[in-house]
């Protein structure tokens, strides 16, 4: 039976895909010659093209933000709650955009595309991807679509750094930054969480130095593992006991290594999901970006002065038990605007989810998100009303 589409969604979408002949230099040295890009759009874009909003998504992002795929699908876009008729992110106001980021899995070039070059897929031989690369490349989509500038950028956690490097790489080309549970660099800890990740994949018997595709397999177990261990970063102890607590599967101990707490079966079942849909390259590819996410580093070290480039407002929110980007990392961003004079609103929000309260509905969070969106299409819309005004004579 087909799914009921809520009334305050973008309904049935469709992605796009949008091909690029002109070669995108990369950060590592190396350059993609040709690449596509597949991204989904939700709302219209009005006649001067002022109102587009970027979303940048996270490390298992897609590009399929909101909205369904059919009417069979039962499960929307990843960030369905916050985009939509009436949401945070307006559409009856905003023309929102969401790609699959090079390097993805999802549809955009990747690792799992065919590279031109020897006629197999790309595996370890795709380059190494950046921030820096992935907003490059996003510039490149907006002028596919004739969008000189964007209302905002917006992105949670890994996206969060994205529309922080669009304000310094391209502060001209954006009026306002939303950045959500982020950080301005990757702590020791979190880069070693992430360097654990990869050794569970690259360790895989069936990881084949990366060429797993050659040998017709995948390294599921390695997947598990990093899955495992990355979703247990992104809840809070408050959340996987509430969720959990000590709960057995059964009436009893059973003194043996299989799965015997719920909290167990819950993980292996997320990293058996996980292995199923996501390819290894792409996850370890992804995390090396995030360890290499540093803009200060151009500027001797001083986030300041890197933010200094930048022209827009901000609005940076993060949440009490995130513990993998805690609010101090927020707060570090805040300082450092404040410092370079740009304008710039923060909240600390309450929630028991850690990390993932960015996905998750929160009315407080929905309020602040809501509220800035809301400025920001009504300055848009003041601004188009005065320059249809007729001048008296």
């Amino acid at each position: 039976m087909p799914n009921a589409i809520p009334e305050d969604s973008v309904g049935i979408v469709e992605p796009q895909i949008a091909r690029f002949n002109t070669p995108l230099e990369l950060t590592c040295g190396r350059k993609l010659d040709r690449y596509e890009l597949i991204y989904e759009t939700y709302g219209t874009l009005n006649a001067d093209r002022s109102n587009a909003v970027l979303i940048c998504h996270a490390l298992s992002g897609t590009h399929h933000a909101a909205g369904y795929h059919s009417p069979d699908d039962r499960k929307p876009g990843w960030w369905d709650a916050y985009i939509g008729p009436g949401k945070c992110i307006d559409t009856n106001r905003f023309y929102v955009v969401c790609l699959n980021n090079l390097g993805g899995c999802s549809g955009s070039t990747g690792p799992t595309s065919i590279n031109p070059d020897s006629g197999k897929t790309f595996g370890p031989d795709f380059p190494v991807m950046t921030v820096t690369d992935w907003v490059n490349s996003q510039a490149c989509l907006a002028d596919y679509l004739n969008i000189d500038i964007w209302a905002a950028v917006v992105g949670g956690s890994l996206g969060g750094m994205q529309a922080l490097q669009w304000s310094i790489l391209y502060p001209n080309r954006l009026l306002n930054a939303v950045v959500i549970a982020a950080a301005p660099r990757l702590s020791a800890q979190n880069i070693a969480f992430n360097e654990v990740a990869r050794q569970a994949i690259m360790s895989d018997q069936e990881f084949y130095d990366g060429r797993y595709a050659d040998h017709d397999t995948i390294p599921r177990h390695g997947l598990r593992l990093a899955r495992m261990v990355g979703h247990i970063t992104y809840l809070s102890e408050h959340s996987m006991g509430d969720k959990f607590g000590r709960d057995l599967r059964s009436d009893k101990i059973n003194f043996g290594y299989d799965v015997e707490f719920q909290v167990e079966s819950y993980l292996r079942y997320q990293g058996d999901t996980f292995s199923e849909s996501f390819d290894a390259n792409t996850y370890l590819l992804m995390t090396k970006a995030l360890d290499y996410f540093d803009p200060a580093a151009s500027f001797g070290g001083d986030l300041s002065k890197a933010l200094a480039q930048a022209k827009s407002n901000f609005l940076l929110v993060s949440f009490s038990t995130d513990w993998r980007f805690a609010p101090a990392r927020s707060e570090e961003i805040v300082n450092a605007l404040t410092e370079a004079g740009r304008h710039v609103s923060y909240a600390c929000v309450e929630s028991p989810h850690g990390h993932d309260a960015f996905l998750i509905p929160n009315e407080r969070y929905e309020a602040i998100f809501s509220a800035f969106m809301g400025r920001v299409a009504d300055k848009l819309e003041h601004a188009n009303k005065k320059q249809g005004e007729v001048p008296c004579i």
